[in-house]
């Protein structure tokens, strides 16, 4: 009885909803943090990012964390939706004079649209980047360029530090499987691991000469709703967990705001840095 209670009752489900967005706040940090080498990727960004792609893909607990996270985006989506339509339902008939505005945010009175936009903004954007990392046969590996007995040739670069001529591979003396790692044509054992270049798919997307612009112009938007998300559910969370005193409410207050304005800003400079000012 107490384990349906803690999960069907209201005040159990605003305090999921509060918990799982919160860790999704945690989330959101890190992820930034790792998108912005996009920007900040030092003499080769191509590189940092796309070791920072390998670790967010096989290191252990970093995947433990993901499933954590895919966990708390699905029932976070539907307990808000849940929630919403509870409070629909305990008030069918509207007031003669409902006047919502003079006492709430748009963003309040619009969380379960904003959160069923990001959810859809999720879904695209794991098709576009996440989906391919993991299962496009077609996935590009890194290479670089170097200036090899006077001429310059074009090789892969290995998780190891080494360098694998791209000629070989393309001659058949090696193979590549498995989308990502190298074989002895003749003894077929793996004999190097590449790097898969999210980073290269990531700027053909937002540099592609017929929907790049479109594509950056929807990531601000959605990050604009998240944003708005954000700035109501930051507080909101905070309410529901009964952490609300009047000593320290401002600061979570304000710092709600900045947060719902830094991360997302944040996150909409990528695609639009990529597509007007990165050299591709």
């Amino acid at each position: 009885m107490a384990k349906s209670a803690l999960l069907k009752s209201s005040i159990a489900k605003k305090y999921w909803m509060a918990l799982t967005g919160l860790f999704l706040c945690l989330f959101l940090v890190g992820h930034l943090i790792g998108n912005l080498q996009l920007l900040y990727g030092g003499e080769n960004p191509s590189l940092r990012f796309n070791e920072y792609a390998l670790f967010m893909t096989t290191n252990p607990a970093i995947k433990i964390l993901s499933y954590l996270t895919y966990f708390s985006i699905l029932f976070h989506a539907v307990d808000g939706i849940v929630l919403a339509y509870q409070n629909q339902k305990a008030r069918p008939v509207k007031y003669a004079k409902n006047r919502p505005e003079t006492n709430t945010v748009w963003a309040s009175r619009n969380m379960a649209v904003l959160g069923t936009l990001i959810l859809v903004f999720i879904v695209t954007h794991m098709v576009n980047f996440w989906s391919r990392m993991h299962f496009d046969k077609n996935m590009p590996l890194q290479t670089v360029e170097i200036n090899a007995g006077g001429m310059k040739q074009l090789f892969y670069l290995t998780t190891d530090g080494g360098y694998l001529p791209k000629a070989q591979v393309d001659q058949g003396m090696v193979v590549i499987k498995d989308r990502k790692y190298f074989y002895d044509a003749q003894a077929n054992v793996k004999i190097k691991e590449g790097y898969m270049d999210l980073y290269k798919i990531t700027v053909e997307f937002f540099k592609h000469p017929r929907y790049g612009l479109i594509a950056s112009i929807l990531y601000v938007i959605a990050m604009a709703v998240l944003g708005f998300h954000l700035y109501h559910g930051f507080g909101s969370a905070f309410q529901s967990l009964g952490i609300n005193n009047p000593r320290y409410n401002m600061l979570i207050k304000n710092f709600g705001i900045a947060f719902s304005i830094v991360v997302p800003l944040l996150f909409a400079i990528i695609p639009l840095y990529i597509h007007f000012f990165l050299k591709a």
